[in-house]
Formats: structure tokens, C-alpha cells, sequence
């Protein structure tokens, strides 16, 4: 049985078909589906591709016909059908039906979770993955748990969001010059996606990368796995990393080279429930990495 979604109302199954009309599902019924690890690079590489381009593999797992203007929106709709990893299929789909109890009369999103914010952002953060019961639930990453809470309101204290709180998709919420993404788009059990499953995304945060970066100054990693992705991603693009390869930590600062200009790498902790509570993190710590990619990015 359908629920209502908290802002558009409606009818919806859990997990979200694309294209039922969720606030903001950039997915059509028609939008290309990887199924495996070769179809991910596949259609992530083809949406930096020249888009009068067509593509066809002749294999339909894999087959994608590139005729959007817009390569970030078809990049975002083609992660939220991804089928690549058959356990965090499995995971996100069992969650999004069983659902937690204080969430039981919600539609959960129970599909990948796209990048969200600035299409051209001066600033871009990079995390995990999404929470069982946050982003799987609301489609919009860092959204709809503690984590997210103390991510968003940081980032409107220091004037990256122009609202304290994200709760929901269509909730009003934006960022200013900001865009965040998660380094695996699916909710993993136990929040540890495998080592495989971490590789078989990375060519989707790659292809992010390449169409975000002519405009990012600052990237912020959240955590060592997202320090570790971001220094995979931006090598993969072509940026000296330094020597010495520069370690994570709350804070840490790193200059990478590229053809072009250079980009900062900032370090923060992640803003886990097992940081917060345990004061590992607080609101003054994460407030002063934020503030200083704002400043850093010319957005404060």
C-alpha cells in the first residue's frame, strides 16, 4: 500500500518507481539502468560525453543513447535506477519496505541517491554513503537523520544553506555555491560497503567529478572513506596529489595541482552519531572546516 509524501502528498510505493512524481527525482520509466559493474562505467562515462554523441554497446544491459544538454541532471537520473550491487539492492529494498517504526506511514525513496545542491558549486562535500533510514528514506542525501541535522545547520551557520534543517524533498531547503554527494549511492548494511561495492560507484563519482570540477575551489571530505574517494576521484581527473599522499584528519588541508588551477581538500570528522555523541565532534569543529571552505571558496 502507497504512502503520502510529507510535501507533494500523493501516492507512493516504497521503493519509489521513477518517475511517479517524488519531489525532485531527476529518473523517467525510460532512463538507463546499469546492472553491473561494466554497465556503471558505461553510462557514467557517456554522460561526459559530447551529448550530439550516441552511444550503443549492443549489449542492453549496458546500452545508452546520450542526447541530454543537461549531463549532470541525466548523470543524477541514471545513478538513481543503478542495479549494479545485488546485496545493497537487496538492503535498500528490504529497508524501504519493512521501514522503522517512527517512519511507518512514510514513503521510503528505496533507490541510489544522487548528488543535490548547486549544479555549479564552488564547494563540494563528499561523504559515505546514505543512512538505512535518512536518505534511503527521503531521496535526498543527508537528509532525514542526526547526521544530516548537525551537516545542515553547520552549513547554514556558516551561509552554505539557507535553511537550518532538511527534512524531506521539496522542503524547501537550497544550497548556495554548494553541492554534496556520497561516495557509494546506496545504503549498506551495517553502513560498510565492501571494497567491491565501493568500486563498481567509483565511476559515478568520477563522471560527477568531471562535470562539477571547472567551477569546485574546495572539496570537503567527511570522513576518511570520504578523504580516501575524493584523492581517487581527482587523481583519476588528472590532479597532482602531494608527496608524501596526505593523510586524513579533522582539518587537514591539501593542495592539489591541476592543468588548470589548483583545488583544496579540507578533512572533517563526520558528523555520525558516534562523533556527535561522544564529542570526538562538536558545533564549533565542524563550523570552523565549513567556514574555512566558505572563505576558501569565496562564499563567506
Amino acid at each position: 500500500m502507497g504512502r503520502p509524501h510529507p510535501a507533494a502528498g500523493g501516492d507512493f510505493d516504497s521503493p519509489v518507481p521513477p518517475g511517479a512524481g517524488w519531489p525532485g527525482d531527476p529518473a523517467s520509466p525510460d532512463t538507463p539502468v546499469a546492472r553491473s559493474a561494466a554497465g556503471v562505467r558505461r553510462l557514467a562515462g557517456s554522460c561526459c560525453l559530447d551529448p550530439n554523441v550516441n552511444i550503443s554497446t549492443g549489449n542492453p544491459d549496458v546500452w545508452t543513447q546520450t542526447t541530454t544538454s543537461q549531463p549532470l541532471s541525466e548523470l543524477d537520473a541514471r545513478i538513481s535506477v543503478c542495479h549494479a550491487c545485488r546485496r545493497l539492492v537487496r538492503w535498500r529494498e528490504e529497508v524501504a519496505a519493512t521501514k522503522r517504526a517512527a517512519f511507518a506511514d512514510e514513503p521510503y525513496w528505496g533507490r541510489p541517491v544522487p548528488g543535490w545542491g548547486d549544479p555549479e558549486p564552488r564547494v563540494l562535500l563528499v561523504g559515505l554513503a546514505p543512512a538505512a533510514h535518512g536518505a534511503n528514506r527521503t531521496g535526498r542525501v543527508f537528509t532525514g537523520d542526526r547526521s544530516g541535522d548537525w551537516l545542515f545547520a553547520s552549513l547554514h551557520r556558516v551561509g552554505l544553506a539557507t535553511r537550518p534543517t532538511s527534512t524531506h524533498a521539496g522542503d524547501g531547503q537550497h544550497l548556495l555555491g554548494t553541492r554534496m554527494v556520497a561516495a557509494v549511492r546506496c545504503a549498506p548494511p551495517d553502513n560498510k560497503p565492501t571494497t567491491p561495492e565501493r568500486d563498481t560507484c567509483a565511476p559515478w563519482l568520477d563522471a560527477e567529478l568531471r562535470l562539477l570540477m571547472p567551477t569546485v575551489e574546495v572539496v570537503v571530505a567527511l570522513g576518511g572513506f570520504g578523504w580516501d574517494a575524493a584523492l581517487r576521484g581527482l587523481t583519476a581527473l588528472g590532479y597532482a596529489v602531494p608527496r608524501p599522499r596526505p593523510r586524513f584528519g579533522h582539518g587537514a588541508e591539501a593542495t592539489l595541482s591541476g592543468a588548470d588551477r589548483d583545488v583544496a581538500l579540507l578533512g572533517c570528522y563526520h558528523p555520525s552519531q558516534q562523533n556527535t555523541f561522544t564529542g570526538r565532534l562538536t558545533e564549533p569543529m565542524l563550523d570552523a572546516v565549513l567556514g574555512r571552505a566558505a572563505a576558501l571558496a569565496g562564499l563567506a
